[in-house]
């Protein structure tokens, strides 16, 4: 049985399709929510693995987020103790600030479903093995980040070229949401500040055509999710079955 440290932002950017992964395979859970308890200081010495959340503030906000400094420290700490990490959106530039990569706002915001490819590292990676060479994924950020020095990319972008990336064999970073499914999806376009980033006049009319892409690509989402994802937990100790011996005397 491992146990994973999951720091989470806010109440609806949960881990969507990991959820049922990690539980299925008897994983202890134990979430750090900042948004509850912004001057928690976790310790994820002893875990497993870390996953870091996405959130709707950036890098760069540290002054009225300070535990984004605590969360970029936890996650050097766990680097040097080889802990495995996955980083979604926020958690994925979390990681790139702490290993000193710059974070910066993109030229445009990806909102909804965009292409994704593997790189020839990613490729070869038993995560990004199973992308096909060209992937739609489902994406809502307006931040972006270069390359840590230490990384190899292993998904680009169309318009925002580094999406995913890996440090050593165990850290990855997704800028996309490859854990949302349906219901996260709607709960997503519902949210009052969410409608308010689309742009209230065309909020609507762009509701609709993300739904309308997600219906038609959900399928293939949530499966490449199971796949990419019970590879990420490969990297972690297995529950060992329980054998029953039966004594009998003769």
């Amino acid at each position: 049985m491992a146990k994973i440290m999951v720091f989470q932002h806010v109440p609806y950017e949960p881990l969507g399709t990991l959820d049922s992964l990690v539980r299925s395979q008897r994983h202890r859970i134990r979430y750090v929510n900042f948004g509850r308890t912004p001057d928690a200081q976790p310790d994820v010495t002893g875990y497993d693995a870390l996953i870091v959340l996405g959130g709707p503030m950036n890098i760069g906000q540290e002054a009225d987020f300070p535990h984004l400094e605590v969360e970029k420290a936890a996650i050097l700490q766990a680097i040097e103790n080889e802990i495995p990490i996955l980083g979604i959106c926020l958690g994925a530039q979390l990681i790139a600030a702490a290993s000193g990569a710059e974070v910066y706002p993109a030229e445009q915001k990806e909102i909804g479903w965009y292409s994704i490819k593997p790189t020839q590292d990613g490729q070869q990676d038993p995560l990004f093995k199973f992308f096909e060479q060209q992937e739609k994924i489902f994406q809502w950020h307006g931040y972006t980040f270069e390359l840590p020095a230490c990384a190899k990319l292993m998904a680009k972008g169309e318009d925002i070229r580094h999406q995913a990336f890996k440090i050593n064999n165990n850290v990855y970073g997704f800028q996309f949401h490859l854990e949302a499914n349906l219901p996260l999806i709607q709960r997503w376009l519902k949210l009052p500040q969410h409608l308010e980033e689309l742009g209230l006049d065309q909020a609507q009319e762009k509701v609709e055509m993300i739904w309308k892409d997600t219906l038609y690509q959900m399928d293939r989402s949530l499966n490449l999710s199971r796949l990419v994802f019970s590879q990420f937990l490969d990297l972690l100790p297995k529950v060992k079955e329980k054998h029953t011996f039966i004594h009998r005397d003769f």
